[in-house]
């Protein structure tokens, strides 16, 4: 595949998105969230195993809960944004391997190691989440990540039903109110962090 985004799409995703602050009054759609993990979900994962599990906060119930886990300038952001995702990983996501990687018996690489588990979900997790925010860009919407939140409430409050899952951190979704961002903070030149080998 030799096709490239235009400018204006590398733009959109990259050079002018922003982390909001604050929300316009405008809703984001239950089939906006669905187009959101329709692209995510097609973001590579370690041997596809899609350890993410997601908690899209939207009622105003919910909202409240999850602000109330959340640090004092955590709290309005939650509140006034149209949808807050919980971003967490399933410690058994090896569970699925059978069906998500159907080429060998990959399940048998983590049965037995928590450890092991443990690092892979966290980090295939966070990799899910940052497709999530390319996804929900390109679609048009803005986002504000956050961590800033008491991981053990939020995952006793939203995934006590699920008792292998733990929170990481948070995503806001919507439209951005450009009033709520601080001028772009700087950052590096290639040769600050990078070196080629």
């Amino acid at each position: 595949m030799t096709d490239t985004l235009s400018d204006a799409a590398l733009d959109l995703i990259f050079r002018e998105a922003r982390s909001y602050n604050g929300w316009l009054d405008k809703p984001v759609s239950e089939q906006q969230i669905h187009q959101i993990y329709e692209l995510m979900k097609m973001g590579p994962t370690s041997a596809n195993q899609q350890p993410g599990r997601f908690v899209w906060v939207r009622s105003e119930e919910a909202k409240q809960k999850l602000a109330d886990c959340a640090s004092d300038g955590n709290k309005d952001k939650i509140l006034g944004a149209p949808v807050t995702v919980i971003i967490g990983y399933d410690l058994d996501f090896h569970e699925q391997l059978p069906w998500l990687f159907p080429h060998t018996d990959a399940k048998s690489w983590f049965a037995g190691d928590e450890n092991t588990r443990r690092e892979s979900a966290f980090r295939n997790s966070v990799l899910q989440g940052a497709y999530l925010m390319i996804a929900a860009r390109a679609l048009g919407l803005d986002c504000g990540p956050m961590s800033g939140f008491d991981q053990d409430a939020t995952t006793q409050a939203f995934f006590a039903d699920q008792p292998r899952v733990r929170a990481d951190w948070l995503c806001s979704i919507g439209y951005g109110d450009r009033a709520s961002i601080f001028d772009r903070s700087p950052r590096p030149e290639f040769a600050t962090f990078n070196k080629l080998a």
